[in-house]
């Protein structure tokens, strides 16, 4: 014997009622707050410490003009012979408006062969892009490029 009952029309139009009513909220759209440029030094000065950072040693392969910024080709490279003694330890890329500023982060040793990373990166805005290496001296090398998104990427909407 199953104690099963039908449900009333009670029930039924209040189900009915909530149903429509979440159909027909409100729409919210939620975006991610955007990196400021105190948050790029933060981010960069987190990683270098007090150390100086110097321009040269590292080549940062990426598009000036980017139509989507949803996949952006990169390619970093060190000027290293890549010895037991005389290597890259890492390299770490940044950026100037996505809402985390500290894109990727590449350990190496002297056994990489030579110190080169390519990936993709999502681009939010058109910014600045930082690459820091730091060598087996604990010496600090960058470069920097400006980018122009013309299609920003990190923005979707919740709808």
């Amino acid at each position: 014997m199953t104690n099963f009952h039908p449900p009333t029309r009670r029930t039924f139009l209040g189900l009915a009622g909530g149903a429509a009513a979440l159909v027909t909220a409100p729409v919210v759209t939620v975006r991610p707050a955007d990196a400021t440029p105190a948050m790029l030094s933060a981010a960069i000065r987190n990683v270098v410490g007090e150390a100086n950072v110097r321009t040269g040693r590292v080549r940062l392969d990426i598009p000036p003009l980017v139509e989507n910024g949803n996949t952006v080709p990169m390619t970093v490279s060190v000027t290293s012979p890549m010895t037991a003694n005389d290597y890259v330890k890492s390299i770490h890329v940044f950026n100037e408006k996505n809402p985390q500023p500290n894109i990727g982060n590449f350990h190496l040793g002297p056994r990489a062969g030579r110190a080169q990373v390519s990936t993709r990166i999502r681009l939010a805005d058109s910014q600045k892009v930082v690459a820091i290496a730091r060598l087996s001296d604990d010496t600090f090398w960058s470069a920097t490029v400006d980018i122009v998104v013309t299609l920003a990427a990190c923005t979707e909407e919740v709808i």
